[in-house]
């Protein structure tokens, strides 16, 4: 074969192939797109806003009420210390010291309390409402409860955090948030803030919270991984920074626990009471909205009736 008839059947190869991978990744990206490219806006939508818009502004007032105990709370933090000592568990002010002089390293745990709670677990939650709901669903439902579960401890039993404790005590935390931003940090207004918060930790139990949502959402090894990651960075942050014991986090993972199972029981319920086969389920339009408060996706109302055989 002559050389140049050669090339060309070579460049016209090369170029069918680019032709074919650029196909395959535009039709990805379009399958991937697909659920943002369908969203139209409806009624349960800006429910969905109101209601986030409305708890969790609540939760954080309802949750700064502790701050005028703050006697009680300091208190409480050095019983917690003194309960670990006993233990054989209290590390943290060890480990604070391990990484104290890493000024670049205390920067990054500051940014990511402040940045990989809330904003990261509210990008991703429109992640999981657009391409997941069902298993949005569930956390949000899970994510309310036991937040209102934590409100009840947070109101009855006001807990110092580390940071917080007097030097009289001899601990010596380091307030390392306070150190790089002051009482004006980001993305935190001072009247949502209670300081004495500290058991259980919300931000190690949202994020574990939010990393098993994603873990059941998809199998994308990727994914997969920042769900895992997610919580363990931020045990790991939450203790380095002072601003929970080792017990906060332990003690998060029961209040999560107990919020997920009254989500399920709810669903469970209602699913008993208003069966997607049953007649008055798919005649009575509250049933949607129904399903949509307990955290049921309600897709299930349109699959088909499965048929009883006659004996």
């Amino acid at each position: 074969m002559p050389r140049g008839i050669g090339r060309t059947a070579a460049a016209a190869a090369n170029r069918r192939e680019l032709s074919s991978h650029f196909h395959t990744t535009m039709t990805n990206v379009s399958y991937a797109m697909n659920p943002l490219l369908k969203w139209r806006p409806g009624l349960k939508d800006g429910a969905e806003i109101l209601l986030l818009g409305l708890a969790l502004p609540l939760y954080y007032l309802v949750r700064g009420q502790a701050q005028e105990r703050v006697g009680e709370a300091i208190i409480r933090g050095k019983e917690v210390v003194e309960l670990e000592q006993s233990l054989g568990i209290f590390w943290e002010v060890h480990l604070q010291r391990a990484i104290l002089d890493y000024g670049w390293f205390v920067d990054g745990l500051n940014a990511f309390y402040l940045y990989g709670h809330l904003p990261l677990i509210g990008m991703l939650a429109i992640w999981l409402y657009l391409w997941h709901r069902p298993q949005y669903l569930i956390m949000r439902n899970a994510f309310l409860v036991s937040g209102a579960i934590a409100l009840v401890i947070y109101l009855n039993f006001p807990t110092a955090p580390p940071r917080l404790l007097p030097d009289q005590f001899g601990f010596n935390f380091a307030d390392t948030i306070f150190e790089q931003y002051g009482h004006e940090r980001p993305l935190t207004p001072n009247f949502f803030v209670n300081q004495y918060a500290a058991m259980p930790s919300m931000h190690f139990g949202w994020n574990m919270l939010v990393g098993l949502a994603l873990w059941l959402s998809t199998r994308n090894v990727f994914i997969r991984a920042l769900a895992v990651l997610m919580p363990l960075a931020m045990f790991t942050d939450i203790i380095l920074t002072a601003n929970h014991y080792l017990l906060d986090p332990i003690l998060a993972v029961p209040v999560v626990a107990l919020g997920l199972a009254i989500t399920f029981g709810g669903r469970w319920l209602v699913l008993r009471i208003l069966s997607p086969e049953s007649k008055a389920a798919r005649e009575h339009g509250y049933t949607t909205w129904v399903y949509w408060l307990v955290g049921i996706d309600d897709s299930v109302l349109n699959r088909p009736r499965s048929v009883k055989q006659s004996a």
